[in-house]
């Protein structure tokens, strides 16, 4: 009866390999899609593309033409969406399409030589704080509580250290450990790249005052950033979820008076700033790319304002 039973399991595993052998490239390419906001935000893109262009079956993509791409990116641009939506809806086109040449099921990609909007790509959008501003912030929590001590360190990781969200709250007590005598982050970024981050002595600080008086952490893969409560799951053993460090931003920035909404503030400003400030004071950009983790140095320069700064305006040059 076993010696059947491992012949049926056997049969049934062979037959769902061969069906694989089935499934439509598309699919594969988005089942391929590690990072699942990139994976949520070029759905919607494709979905998007798919219901312009009248696609009803999955083959219909390999019938695509440039033509098609075009009158998709006029029709986002009558839309009035920005520029950097457009080119991300046309960037997701653009990845399915180069899996499709890649498995030979097109023989181009219809989105390449699509010219596609350049407004504000020299520079980006995202606001950074004042390096008084940035002071103000880190000293709005309450340095009496544990949530105010544990709020500090986060917002000094966010302003020193330039991470992500899902990168901060991924982090766990092993992630801090000691390279060439100095301590670092071990950062678990996009695309499962790791990356490694000396620790500012000021977030340092914070950080040791953080974990002294939370006698929870302990263990090596405990997270180091956990809920001070839990009023719904009463689960404290767990990492931070990522909206709330963006909820966190928002209300210590409103504390000292920045509007939020009018000035566009959200946790990605912390990057923002930590990256426009390390510039500001001559750091090498390659080296600024490395602590962001930016695949391509064209997205760090999105935070170089230097070229921008009102006071280096030749309009200042002239005299009459």
């Amino acid at each position: 009866i076993i010696k059947h039973q491992d012949q049926t399991q056997k049969q049934i595993q062979r037959q769902a390999f061969e069906r694989l052998e089935d499934v439509p490239s598309e699919i594969e390419w988005f089942a391929n899609i590690r990072n699942k906001h990139t994976k949520r935000a070029y759905l919607k893109d494709v979905q998007q593309f798919q219901q312009f262009s009248g696609i009803t079956q999955l083959s219909d993509f390999r019938d695509v033409t440039r033509a098609h791409v075009i009158a998709f990116r006029d029709y986002l641009q009558r839309q009035d969406l920005s520029a950097a939506t457009i080119r991300r809806k046309i960037s997701a086109l653009s990845a399915l399409f180069d899996h499709l040449c890649n498995v030979n099921s097109i023989r181009y990609n219809p989105c390449a030589g699509v010219k596609r909007p350049t407004e504000g790509a020299n520079e980006g959008k995202t606001p950074a704080l004042s390096g008084d501003q940035a002071k103000q912030l880190l000293s709005a929590p309450h340095e009496e509580t544990l949530k105010g001590i544990r709020d500090r360190a986060i917002l000094a990781i966010l302003l020193y250290h330039g991470l992500r969200r899902e990168e901060l709250c991924k982090l766990k007590v092993k992630d801090i450990e000691s390279r060439q005598g100095v301590l670092h982050f071990c950062v678990h970024g996009k695309r499962d790249k790791i990356r490694y981050i000396p620790i500012h002595p000021a977030a340092q600080r914070l950080i040791n005052a953080y974990r002294a008086m939370d006698c929870r952490i302990e263990e090596a893969d405990s997270p180091l950033f956990r809920p001070v409560k839990n009023n719904i799951s009463k689960t404290l053993m767990k990492h931070l979820d990522p909206d709330s460090i963006y909820k966190m931003v928002r209300r210590y920035t409103r504390k000292i008076g920045l509007s939020c909404e009018a000035l566009n503030i959200g946790a990605h400003v912390m990057r923002a700033t930590a990256a426009t400030n390390a510039l500001e004071h001559a750091a090498d950009i390659a080296k600024v790319q490395e602590m962001l983790g930016h695949s391509n140095i064209s997205t760090t320069k999105l935070y170089d304002r230097r070229s921008s700064s009102p006071e280096e305006s030749p309009v200042f040059k002239i005299e009459f």
